[in-house]
Parts: structure tokens; sequence; C-alpha cells
């Protein structure tokens, strides 16, 4: 298949972008390396470095040939960010795809992969299946739980079929690949870059949430987990209109568990500075994996927290400024 890429540039795209390659798919690449990196964009795959707001670059890209699918990746993540900027999240994670969808849709696209997120629910003490409520607690959410709605309606209206994953906290490194944001606000890769003496501590926001130590607890998803689960997607897709599927190991880890296990595994002391609690987090977000796992056979194969951070312990040390030479 021909598969149009954005945000092939990033940490999950370029690194889906390099398995649909492998697996014999022709990728364009599509990027404005405000947050990816040029280096990341996997050898073999066309490269478009152009921003979703350009109607006549986007347009241009996916009239170029005619494209099996896209894959849409490109996006703000930062949560807490979202809280402080709002306009600049709902431009860019809500706008700019529905003008990706709607110039997918003139130019004959019949598949759509989207990258959603676990923010689209309300916190839980149990874990979360697609039939959890919904109830966004930061303005990324919202920005992708709008993107879900409107997928709904282009599938219903065009015949446009989509399958939304909705990721729990993305995580750990495959050979050549790993987490580079600028700035990084994910917690793993901030207490590595602790152990590698780039950080002096790490920030824990909140230690009085109804958990059982007062950290938030999320859901760690191996990045190879997640490449498994669009490919999967990628391919039901051509018989299947919707898919809506949670993407998550099923295991829930707090941040002290996290910054205890980074210690062991890295042999660094890896000090944290206890912070109030930050606009926009939920207390508890794990996931109930078994649909995807029923209905596309997926697997996931990285579970434990220290063969996760084992992975991505590797890629920092061997890339101690991401994808900079």
């Amino acid at each position: 298949m021909n598969i149009f890429v954005t945000g092939g540039a990033g940490y999950i795209g370029s690194a889906t972008a390099e398995a649909l390659i492998n697996a014999g798919h022709a990728v364009t690449v599509y990027d404005s390396l405000v947050t990816g990196h040029r280096e990341a964009v996997p050898a073999g795959a066309k490269f478009v470095h152009a921003s979703l707001d350009d109607s006549h670059a986007l347009a241009e890209a996916l009239t170029s040939i005619k494209y099996d699918a896209v894959m849409h990746f490109a996006a703000f993540i930062e949560a807490g960010e979202s809280m402080k900027d709002p306009g600049r999240f709902f431009r860019n994670n809500f706008t700019n795809s529905l003008a990706l969808m709607e110039t997918a849709v003139k130019t004959g696209v019949k598949r759509f992969v989207f990258s959603s997120t676990a923010a689209v629910y309300q916190s839980s003490e149990e874990p979360l299946t697609e039939e959890s409520p919904l109830g966004p607690t930061n303005v990324y959410g919202h920005t992708k739980l709008m993107t879900e709605q409107a997928l709904e309606w282009y599938r219903s209206i065009y015949g446009l079929h989509f399958a939304a994953l909705r990721y729990f906290n993305a995580c750990g490194a495959l050979p050549g690949r790993g987490e580079a944001h600028q700035p990084e606000s994910h917690l793993i890769p901030r207490v590595l870059q602790i152990a590698l003496g780039q950080a002096e501590s790490a920030t824990i926001f909140g230690t009085d949430y109804p958990t059982p130590d007062g950290t938030c607890i999320r859901d760690y998803i191996h990045l190879g987990d997640l490449v498994s689960a669009h490919i999967l997607a990628l391919g039901a897709l051509e018989k299947r209109d919707k898919m809506i599927y949670n993407v998550g190991s099923g295991n829930g880890f707090s941040v002290k568990e996290v910054i205890e296990t980074a210690r062991r595994v890295t042999g660094h002391a890896i000090p944290a500075v206890e912070m109030p609690r930050r606009d926009g987090d939920s207390a508890r977000l794990v996931a109930s994996p078994e649909k995807i796992k029923a209905e596309l056979g997926w697997q996931p194969k990285h579970t434990n927290m220290p063969d996760i951070l084992s992975s991505a312990w590797e890629w920092h040390k061997s890339h101690p400024h991401g994808y900079e030479k």
C-alpha cells in the first residue's frame, strides 16, 4: 500500500513508518519538524517538510500519488502545556486534523489510523475499557476526543474507514529509535536524563492522590507494542469501517515506582523533588486491552517496568543528545 504518515519524524510515527517499509509498503512522511527530527525519518521513506496548516502543501502532497491510507501521528502531546495555552492545542491537534481528514476524503483515501490517547477518559479506579466514561481532564485529551468524533462523522458521511488507537503512556526504545522530545516532558526519559547527568532531579507533581503511595498511576506501553498495534489496525481496516481500541499493557505503575525502578536499572540515585499537583493530571489511568487482543490478536511483549526502562536506558546511553550527532 501507499501510506501517508503525518508526524513520521517523531517518536512513534518514525518507528511505525520504518515497520511499514519493512513490511513492503511505500511510505511518505509529512512532518513540520517542529518537534520531530529529520534524522528519525527512516531510509526508504519519501519526506515532505511541511505543516498540516499549509493547505497548499498538504493538497499537493496527498495528490502527488494515490494513497491507500493515512496514519496520523502529528500532534502536540504535553497535557500540562495544553492547560496553559489551549488555543495552540486546539489549532494544531484538532483544526489541523480536520484539514487532514477533509483533504484525505477529497483525494480518495479510504483508511485513516489515528493516534488518540487514554486522556479521553475520566480517571478510574478500575481498568479502563473502551466503554468507560469519557471525560478529558485536560485540553490535550479533549482535542483528541474531538478528532475521534469528527472521524465518526466522516465515516458516516463519506465512508472513511478509521481506527482510533487510545494510547496509554508510550515509552521504551527500539534499536536506533527512542524518545527525543525538546523539551522532554515524559517521566521515563526525564529520570534517565538525570542518570546521565543532564538534569539535577525528577519532579513529582502531587503526592496526595488517592493511590497507594499518593502519586499518579499510569499504564506504560512499549514503543514496539504500539507499532504492532498500528500495523494490525491498518490491515483490519480493509474489511472494517470503525475501530476504537485501548493500547496499553494492563499494568499500572506509580510515579514513585517508576523512579525507584530507574534507580535500580541505572545504578544512579536519581533525586526527586515533590511538588503540588499539576493541573489536568488524572489520579489513575490503566488500560483494559482485552478488546484489541480479542479482535486483532494483538499481544504486548513488554509488560514489566524493568524491561521497559532497560530498553530506554540503552537508547539514552547511546544517544545522549537524541538524534543530534
